[in-house]
């Protein structure tokens, strides 16, 4: 996991994104929305028309996920 930092106008601007702007549910819903379609459209390619390199696509789609989860948990504990 990366340790770099934001700056302070970043921070601001992030959390004042995330509390003000959108609903968080909704966004969640969205990139999963997004994730998903993102991931067939890749399924779909032939790989010999259209190579992908596979090791960070799969971390992106891991991290998209990762948003996605915590911006609303999908399996949340009771």
């Amino acid at each position: 996991m990366s340790t770099n930092t934001l700056t302070k106008e970043t921070e601001t601007r992030l959390i004042n994104f995330l509390t003000t702007e959108i609903n968080p549910l909704e966004m969640a819903k969205c990139i999963r929305r997004i994730n998903h379609f993102l991931a067939l459209t890749v399924i779909r390619n032939d790989d010999n028309r259209n190579p992908i390199n596979k090791y960070w696509l799969k971390d992106d789609f891991y991290w998209i996920n990762e948003l996605a989860e915590t911006l609303n948990p999908h399996l949340e504990v009771e």
